[in-house]
């Protein structure tokens, strides 16, 4: 069953776009959000949004840099403090910057390696203690269609390799403490992020079997079984929600392009 009644789940770069659509579904399946983002007007705003959709109570925004410790001992803290528990933890916070390696400056490298991987790493890190002493959790990390093969976008596509395999080790790591750790790979998104940059939005388009971007509600839906009671038996997964990218888009552009499709 897909439903979080009673739960309290903390979503990272949950102001807009996919993280927005995760916590306005999380707020209608019963749990109560805390949004962490560093966009603090477009956070307060959503928060207030979804109090007034789902009841007082069931948003909260806290300022969230996924880079620091201590913003996420600070955002833990208070989540803590406000709901007394914390059942849920969705890592969608990320960026995307282009390059092939020889493009590709060290500091871009590290600026994409520090929200993607690190951040992700960070919050695990920062909750396990607390669902450990609850006796369990779930931890859904966004990773992307293209940790599931080469990119040439090389700080995005190793980032998210790494929320990859972080997927894994973690899910190694937890599960005899009732954590399960899942990782969900969108394709190509219609979101704030994606929109900035059309020409790649429509390339990936392209080499979609399914003709079109996802709408953030196709990977929210996914997020928030993954987060419920009926996803229980489920730890370590890699789960593509890319409408068959994943599963053969560029020889499927080949295809039409030479009639056979």
């Amino acid at each position: 069953m897909v439903a979080l009644e009673g739960k309290v789940v903390l979503i990272t770069g949950g102001a807009r776009g996919q993280g927005a659509a995760e916590a306005e579904l999380a707020a209608a399946m019963g749990a109560r959000v805390v949004i962490g983002d560093l966009l603090e007007a477009e956070g307060i705003d959503l928060a207030d949004a979804l109090n007034a959709r789902h009841g007082a109570g069931s948003a909260h925004f806290v300022g969230l840099d996924v880079g620091s410790e201590e913003s996420w001992r600070s955002i833990v803290a208070d989540t803590l403090a406000r709901y007394g528990r914390l059942d849920g933890l969705v890592n969608n916070a990320g960026i995307a910057r282009p390059g092939t390696i020889l493009e590709t400056a060290p500091s871009l490298w590290d600026e994409v390696m520090d929200v993607n991987a690190r951040g992700s790493f960070l919050g695990i890190r920062a909750v396990a203690p607390v669902m450990i002493e609850q006796g369990g959790g779930a931890i859904v990390n966004i990773g992307s269609a293209v940790a599931l093969a080469g990119y040439h976008a090389v700080a995005y596509g190793v980032s998210k390799w790494a929320v990859r395999g972080l997927t894994k080790a973690a899910a190694l790591e937890f599960a005899a403490a009732g954590i399960r750790v899942n990782a969900v790979h969108p394709g190509i998104v219609d979101t704030p992020m994606v929109a900035a940059n059309p020409r790649q939005r429509d390339a990936v388009t392209a080499v979609t079997p399914a003709g079109r971007p996802a709408v953030a509600a196709d990977i929210a839906q996914v997020v928030i079984f993954l987060l419920s009671d009926g996803a229980a038996y489920l730890t370590g997964a890699d789960i593509p929600v890319d409408g068959g990218y994943s599963s053969g888009g560029t020889a499927l552009q080949i295809a039409r392009a030479t009639g056979v499709l």
